[in-house]
């Protein structure tokens, strides 16, 4: 007599199944679904999304870090110091936008969780890493409202910061499908100085509202003009004839956290809260998170 056949694993079971190439389209569908399920669930309706270095500190950490490097000076090369003290001196100078950023958070999250909504709206969303993602992030949750981290897995290990909302704090695998969900829920974005990814992201943006693939009006502010007037000539863009004049009129460039929050305020209210039409027989009640073109 035969032993019983042990029972197969059901297929949404099979760990071999569901990691394999086969299993892609299960797991592109899992970061879609998941987070549309909390987002629900969280009562969030809309977005406000920071960018920025992920390696900007606060003032005292900056100057911590000059400091002690400025103590190695005796078991350091000369090259290496100098390469150092630049980075360090460099770092100090860049931490006034970590805390800008962590003010304007702050100014906008204390405004919006004042909005009478049933769900949270304008909520402060960042790719929940360190820098100017964690002093937005910060700066929400010390003006006590909910705020979202989109994080990466990547080789080298970004953890979330901790000033995440426990339940809004979010793991992905593919790079495509956070940035949907940074683009899906936003009403504006907020662009601090940054590498390649704060550009790839600005960049992208723009081009969803340049090519009309957004249903929403999306404001951009670019925060900090001596940085960024420095790294993209847009005007020479425009006069090239390589982008319109109109599209200049598609970001704001502003200096401090109240004057990007004013902007934002008088916005977001405009185009943003006004009153909604009631609903038509039949429709559905589920949250009203962001709408997009067909």
């Amino acid at each position: 007599m035969t032993d019983k056949l042990k029972s197969a694993p059901v297929a949404y079971q099979n760990d071999i199944f569901l990691d394999s190439p086969d299993g892609r389209i299960l797991r592109i569908l899992a970061e879609y679904q998941e987070p549309l399920a909390r987002f629900r669930r969280e009562q969030i309706q809309d977005t406000v999304v920071f960018f920025g270095s992920a390696r900007f500190h606060g003032n005292e950490a900056a100057a911590a870090n000059l400091a002690t490097i400025k103590k190695n000076v005796a078991g350091t090369a000369a090259a290496q110091m100098e390469k150092d003290m630049k980075r360090a001196q460099a770092g100090v100078d860049m931490a006034r936008y970590y805390e800008d950023a962590r003010k304007l958070a702050h100014m906008l999250t204390k405004w919006s969780i004042q909005i009478p909504a049933r769900r949270h709206r304008f909520v402060v969303t960042t790719g929940g890493g360190p820098g100017i993602m964690e002093a937005a992030n910060l700066g929400a949750q010390e003006a006590g409202g909910k705020t979202i981290g989109l994080n990466i897995h990547l080789p080298f290990e970004q953890d979330p910061n901790p000033y995440i909302t426990p339940s809004l704090n979010f793991e992905f695998h593919y790079f495509f499908m956070r940035k949907f969900w940074f683009a899906y829920l936003a009403k504006a974005l907020v662009i601090f100085p940054g590498g390649f990814g704060t550009m790839d992201e600005l960049f992208e943006i723009m081009t969803l509202a340049q090519t009309e693939k957004l249903a929403k009006k999306i404001f951009v502010v670019i925060y900090g003009s001596e940085y960024w007037n420095t790294v993209v000539n847009f005007q020479a863009m425009a006069d090239a004839g390589v982008i319109s004049p109109q599209d200049l009129d598609l970001f704001k460039i502003v200096d401090s956290p109240e004057e990007g929050f004013e902007f934002l305020k008088e916005n977001l209210t405009k185009y943003h809260l006004v009153p909604r039409q009631p609903k038509q027989a039949g429709e559905a009640a589920a949250p009203e998170i962001a709408k997009t073109r067909p």
